[in-house]
């Protein structure tokens, strides 16, 4: 997250419309810049460790690659089809082959799926955005919901609810509500589907892709809900009793003026922020949701890859899930910056 400074309110607001937006689009810029600079090399590096990690697993990439047929191969043919399909060769040479290859456009080819890296992602990387996408707005949405009624009257009922579920939601790990989803709802009562995104033989469709989202989309989205919802709770409470929103009552503003005018805007730089930290949170708990309900998204390529040591498409979906975090960071401060004009930048 970038380094961020509140100055004096005053200031900001006294400073005209004109030169405030083209200092928060150099410092917007700026911010951008300072990203590229740090992610690029980091994420060439994480490509590199994950070779070098894949390289020192036990695991042989051959065995997996042969499957039964492993133990009917002689060690003279183990030998050269491992030179034949690189496997022996040092993890530095096959690291700097991939970014060649990456440089020129081309992404390599899973073993795993036997189709180029990039179908892979053609193929899954829409179901895993659809899922995630769906995941998080409606934690965003709820969390806005709630958190601004819990807010608005802090220590009363609804408050003291909202706060002890989300500490309570929060201290379950991704994989035990997915479990448990499945069991109470798909499992006893049946009212959703078990697993897939449609059911078995039949195609898939708007209704029934929508039927099979449900319960995936709601387990991930209460795993994203409890730091969104706290930390809206407490930015609304604290706008509440703020100077600026006193003035307005004084005014004779409607509540719901106030609250649009100068509670909302307040409280949505906090929420901003810790969509944008929570990013990797959602990414693993992408993949465990995935796996459970059998979702067709990049989690089952994750774990194939990494148990086959799938190279190419390894360090593929390693580096594209860190890109995707780093940006997610790079907005959530943006959106940081733009919301509140309190705030300056030194990144």
């Amino acid at each position: 997250m970038a380094a961020v400074t509140a100055g004096p309110t005053a200031r900001g607001a006294a400073r005209p419309r004109r030169t405030l937006w083209r200092d928060r689009r150099r410092a917007l810029g700026g911010l951008a810049l300072h990203r590229a600079v740090v992610g690029v090399p980091m994420l060439a590096g994480l490509s590199g460790l994950v070779f070098l990690l894949a390289d020192r697993s036990p695991f042989d990439p051959l065995a997996a690659h042969l499957g039964a047929r492993y133990q009917q191969v002689s060690a003279e043919q183990r030998e050269s089809l491992s030179g034949a399909l690189g496997f022996d060769a040092p993890w530095w040479q096959a690291w700097w082959a991939w970014v060649g290859d990456l440089l020129r456009g081309d992404l390599g080819w899973s073993r795993v799926y036997a189709m180029p890296v990039s179908e892979v992602f053609a193929e899954r990387l829409p179901w895993t955005l659809l899922l995630s996408g769906t995941a998080l707005a409606g934690a965003v949405l709820a969390a806005l919901l709630l958190g601004t009624a819990a807010g608005l009257a802090p220590g009363g009922a609804l408050d003291r609810a909202v706060t002890r579920t989300g500490v309570l939601v929060q201290a379950v790990p991704p994989f035990v509500l997915a479990l448990g989803s499945v069991t109470v709802f798909a499992v006893l009562l049946r009212w959703a589907p078990v697993a897939g995104a449609a059911e078995p033989g039949e195609p898939h469709t708007a209704a029934g892709v929508a039927r099979h989202l449900v319960l995936p989309a709601v387990t991930l989205a209460l795993t994203q809900l409890p730091w969104a919802l706290l930390a809206v709770r407490t930015a609304v409470a604290r706008a509440t009793g703020s100077e600026a929103v006193r003035a307005a009552r004084a005014r004779g503003l409607t509540p719901a003026r106030v609250v649009a005018a100068h509670v909302l805007p307040v409280s949505l730089a906090p929420l901003a922020t810790i969509v944008g930290a929570r990013l990797p949170e959602l990414v693993v708990g992408a993949v465990l949701v995935e796996e459970v309900f059998a979702w067709p998204g990049l989690a089952g390529a994750v774990v194939g890859s990494a148990q086959a040591l799938d190279f190419p498409l390894l360090a593929a979906l390693t580096v594209a899930t860190t890109a995707v975090v780093l940006v997610g960071s790079l907005l959530a401060d943006a959106a940081y910056l733009l919301l509140d004009p309190r705030v300056g930048t030194d990144a």
